[in-house]
């Protein structure tokens, strides 16, 4: 059993260390919005703090699920941050999606102070978080990520070291760039499968299992044939991954055309106010265009 803290208990961190407890392990946890910590603490036995230091203070390991660099930021430096409360030879594993960038920058700050940092952002949304079978693609010390390993198996199923600090979150990029190109050539077969008269489902029941399959498609067709979106992860938070992917594709010299066009059709579904949707909502888009 380790001493953990989890800070940030949105859709995917409130499941998360619920099953850190479920594993055994000692868990204290912090959020913004302290009735949300309150909550998961009635649910699973569990402690809270009232900031981020005194969640981590004498933790052996500290997970992050927080929002964006900015709020990374906040609960990692600061005097009542993360850091300031976790002793020589813990670590820091965030599993936030953010940029390489502030992940090599926070990898260096605790290093300064003996901490280690794991980069290790999810992928599986929501209803992977809840049945703890999370792809995690991680990067930092190898050391590090062997004794976080077997701390993140309670809620992912698949997890990786793909190389040195920030590499996890390059590879959460190609990740979602793949997922923004699927998405949206999903929604446009369906579209047409709609407007050409057939059954969507009877129409996937067809070709999902050849090479047009996918995990969209089979997950996410029915959803979509019923023009309901309001699970699995959110446009406004699809935008900010894509934000993160172009900006580092300028600095690469990658080129991404069709990452930048699906990025501004989901720009599109803000407007219509489809900012918290489910990303398979692009088809919506068509439909009112249609």
């Amino acid at each position: 059993m380790a001493k953990c803290a989890f800070l940030g208990l949105g859709v995917m961190g409130y499941p998360m260390a619920g099953h850190l407890v479920d594993q055994g392990h000692e868990v204290t946890v912090y959020n913004r919005s302290s009735d949300k910590a309150d909550r998961w603490a009635g649910a699973y036995s569990g402690k809270t703090a009232a900031t981020p230091r005194e969640a981590a203070e004498g933790a052996d390991f500290v997970m992050a699920c927080v929002g964006n660099d900015d709020d990374l930021r906040a609960v990692v430096q600061g005097p009542d941050s993360a850091l300031a409360g976790m002793t020589k030879g813990a670590i820091f594993v965030d599993h936030t999606t953010v940029s390489a960038a502030v992940t090599r920058d926070l990898h260096a700050a605790a290093d300064e102070q003996g901490v280690a940092f794991v980069d290790a952002p999810v992928s599986g949304g929501q209803a992977g978080a809840e049945n703890g079978v999370l792809s995690i693609m991680c990067g930092g010390d190898e050391a590090a990520f062997a004794k976080a390993l077997p701390i993140m198996q309670a809620y992912g199923r698949t997890v990786k070291r793909l190389g040195d600090s920030g590499a996890g979150q390059l590879t959460k990029m190609v990740n979602q760039i793949c997922i923004a190109g699927l998405v949206q050539g999903l929604s446009e077969g369906l579209h047409f499968a709609e407007k050409a008269g057939l059954d969507i489902r009877e129409v996937v029941d067809v070709i999902q299992g050849g090479a047009a399959g996918s995990w969209q498609m089979v997950n996410r067709h029915e959803t979509m044939a019923d023009d309901q979106f309001d699970h699995g992860f959110a446009v406004d938070w699809m935008r900010k991954d894509l934000g993160i992917c172009l900006s580092t594709a300028d600095e690469t010299g990658a080129s991404l055309p069709v990452t930048a066009l699906v990025d501004q059709f989901y720009k599109d579904v803000q407007k219509m106010g489809g900012g918290r949707w489910d990303t398979s909502s692009l088809i919506k888009r068509l439909r009112v265009g249609g």
